[in-house]
């Protein structure tokens, strides 16, 4: 049974795949890859089934050696990519032979890379998933120099085509459609106004668990009584007592006590998690104008 063998980890490597869907009524998160669409592709370029697990590798920086024959794909981010020290391309169908060191360099627009390979990577699942959380710290641990990753069994037929177009680079800012609520009517309506006519940074402050937002000043509360905590879901954009608003990604808490503004509607979430510090978005929605 082939494996891969990490030589390099990068600022942060985890084993991800959809999540665990329905566990939080017991107080667990989805989690899953914090951008679906690429996790997808990738799945989709060797094979797999779209729930096989990939690996997510943030900002780039991974190295990894075949144990065995292999075929794996890359995309999300991009960046430079050597097998064997030769140059090799994202977003296309790549076959390893047992020995072959593959690299990834740092990501040069972006921030998640996905590696899929053919069968997908084989770790114990906990509550249906083999997701990492980092939140709640569920399923297994980031990756270290040295982990031996088993290739599974989740294959299934062979993709009619081994390359399929990366997209397009984005431009800043990028524009996410919005729904409003649960909670806007907490909020003045010259803060709604500039949540929706105002661009925002994405600050140093993002994570799998959310990206912390800094605008051109506080969003301020109409309402100030205190508020019992309530669900929340991957796209929230929540706000805390600062007014500065934080978007929630995979690894959000399954409740939260702060109000939330409104909600990104997917494919937003792919998008703002691929967003680096410095990038700015804008938020839209068929409500205001």
């Amino acid at each position: 049974m082939p494996w891969l063998e990490v030589v390099r980890t990068g600022p942060l490597t985890t084993v991800q795949d959809h999540g665990r869907v329905g566990c939080s009524a017991v107080g667990v998160g989805q989690s899953g890859a914090a951008d679906l669409i690429s996790h997808d592709a990738a799945n989709r370029l060797v094979g797999n089934a779209v729930h096989a697990a990939t690996l997510e590798i943030t900002v780039g920086g991974f190295v990894m050696r075949a144990v065995g024959e292999m075929t794996v794909a890359i995309t999300g981010a991009r960046a430079p990519m050597t097998v064997n020290g030769r140059p090799a391309a994202d977003y296309s169908s790549l076959h390893l032979h047992s020995g072959d060191l593959l690299e990834i360099g740092y990501a040069t627009t972006g921030l998640r890379t996905y590696l899929a390979v053919r069968g997908g990577i084989d770790v114990p699942e906990t509550l249906g998933s083999r997701s990492t959380d980092t939140l709640a710290g569920l399923g297994p641990a980031p990756l270290g120099v040295g982990d031996q990753l088993l290739v599974g069994a989740e294959g299934a037929e062979w993709p009619t085509e081994d390359l399929i177009p990366p997209p397009a680079p984005a431009h800043s800012p990028v524009s996410l459609d919005i729904t409003l609520g649960p909670r806007d009517t907490w909020f003045t309506p010259a803060s709604v106004h500039a949540l929706l006519h105002h661009a925002w940074t994405v600050t140093e402050y993002t994570d799998r668990v959310g990206v912390r937002l800094r605008g051109p000043g506080p969003l301020h509360r109409s309402q100030t009584r205190e508020l019992p905590s309530e669900g929340v879901v991957a796209g929230s954009i929540q706000v805390p007592p600062n007014g500065q608003p934080v978007v929630f990604l995979a690894d959000h808490p399954v409740t939260g006590g702060y109000p939330v503004i409104g909600v990104v509607r997917a494919p937003g979430i792919a998008a703002l998690a691929q967003m680096r510090p410095g990038s700015t978005v804008t938020f839209r929605t068929s409500r205001h104008s």
